[in-house]
């Protein structure tokens, strides 16, 4: 089931609760939907989260999908294109983004010290482009 984006002025974020490990991702990543969802299946809605990695934890494979992705890391660092083993790839820090279209390969991921990260996901005109 789709929930829309409601329309919310400025309010407070509960974030001592509602937290979930992503389908697919590894213990030590955590999301929580703040707004909106996805439906992959149908290529609808989108959604707005925030995604916490824990330090030391890492991806070991690229991710691609085909829908629209913004992602700003707000507090931590985060490392792209990391090794099997979590070595290697570009640090981020603070105050960085990335937008990428549908399809684009991106990844693994790594933190040394954890890191929070904001992500906007939606489908965008015809055929969930």
């Amino acid at each position: 089931m789709i929930i829309p984006k409601i329309h919310r002025e400025f309010y407070k974020l509960d974030l001592s609760e509602g937290w979930e490990i992503p389908e697919g991702y590894p213990d030590g990543i955590v999301q929580k939907i703040i707004s909106g969802s996805l439906d992959e299946v149908n290529k609808t809605g989108s959604r707005t989260r925030i995604l916490k990695i824990k330090k030391g934890t890492f991806t070991t494979k690229p991710f691609v999908h085909d829908y629209w992705e913004e992602v700003f890391l707000f507090e931590g660092d985060l490392r792209v294109g990391n090794d099997e083993y979590g070595k290697g790839g570009e640090v981020f820090n603070p105050l960085t983004y990335a937008v990428r279209p549908p399809g684009t390969y991106h990844g693994p991921f790594s933190t040394t010290n954890g890191c929070t990260v904001m992500e906007f996901h939606y489908y965008d005109g015809e055929n969930g482009r």
